[in-house]
């Protein structure tokens, strides 16, 4: 209520009202579930209300991501677009750590991309990793039954041999979803890309710096001193957070010995999804 009443006192008293940037932290793997994740659910109600604020000069998108679903990386992606034209607002994109692959995709969203220099960028490709366990079932003397209706209802099953025609259907699906991640990095970055396609979309990462250099991003400084250089020292932010709180939801007694089992494999494997950019 207050920002709203804020640029009619300033108006009134014949001074000029200082902009206010919404800003929004989006950390962690994408699409992984849970109150540590990125996902279409978390995201859609705090986007809505960020974007649909009165008196806004811009959106900042605080990005720490390594990756994850590319489908939820698409529908969020496809949402920040969607109201950013709806409300005609400007959209910017600060890395912190990482904004790779699925973190990369949902950065593309913005207008423009700001990272540090050290921060990683890219991963632009598809991953799938399994492990195969039929020769330890076999030393530990377990059958192992699978029944399906379908013939290939069943594929890379783990405690099976691999098979050519699974890895080929699977390999297929990646070229599919990697074609749709090269259009939308196209498709938003346009002319600013600076090399050929061997070199952006393979599935390589880099810092900051480097990333400037190839058109993946437009700047490299942090979020502070760069808003503050496009609107002015006196800009004013106003912070979002995602749905699902943790420590409130324990202070209250929402939480159950199932959520902080659930809190522990969310950071299990927020810690192996940004493991694999050394961090």
């Amino acid at each position: 209520m207050l920002d709203r009443l804020r640029p009619a006192f300033a108006r009134l008293f014949g001074r000029t009202p200082a902009p206010i940037v919404a800003v929004m932290r989006l950390q962690g793997p994408i699409g992984i579930g849970g109150r540590r994740g990125l996902s279409m659910e978390r995201l859609a109600g705090p986007l809505e209300r960020m974007f649909k604020t009165k008196g806004l000069a811009a959106v900042a998108l605080v990005i720490n991501s390594p990756g994850g679903s590319p489908a939820q990386s698409a529908l969020i992606g496809a949402r920040i677009r969607a109201l950013a034209e709806q409300e005609k607002l400007p959209v910017y994109a600060y890395v912190e750590d990482v904004a790779a692959s699925g973190g990369y995709w949902i950065a593309a969203a913005a207008d423009e991309i700001v990272a540090d220099a050290n921060s990683i960028v890219g991963s632009i490709g598809v991953i799938s990793a399994g492990f195969g366990f039929q020769e330890m079932i076999a030393k530990l003397g377990i059958e192992r039954r699978l029944h399906t209706s379908g013939a290939r209802k069943s594929l890379l099953d783990p405690f099976g041999p691999e098979k050519d025609e699974d890895v080929a259907r699977l390999k297929s699906i990646q070229v599919e979803l990697h074609e749709n991640f090269k259009a939308w990095v196209r498709t938003r970055r346009g002319a600013k890309l600076k090399a050929d396609d061997a070199t952006l979309f393979e599935g390589e990462f880099w810092t900051g710096t480097k990333a400037l250099e190839l058109g993946l991003i437009d700047g490299v400084a942090d979020a502070r001193a760069d808003l503050r250089k496009r609107f002015g020292e006196k800009v004013r932010y106003r912070g979002f957070a995602l749905q699902g709180g943790g420590f409130l939801r324990r202070l209250l007694g929402l939480s159950s010995q199932a959520d902080y089992a659930g809190d522990a494999l969310d950071a299990i494997e927020a810690r192996a999804a940004f493991a694999r950019f050394g961090l």
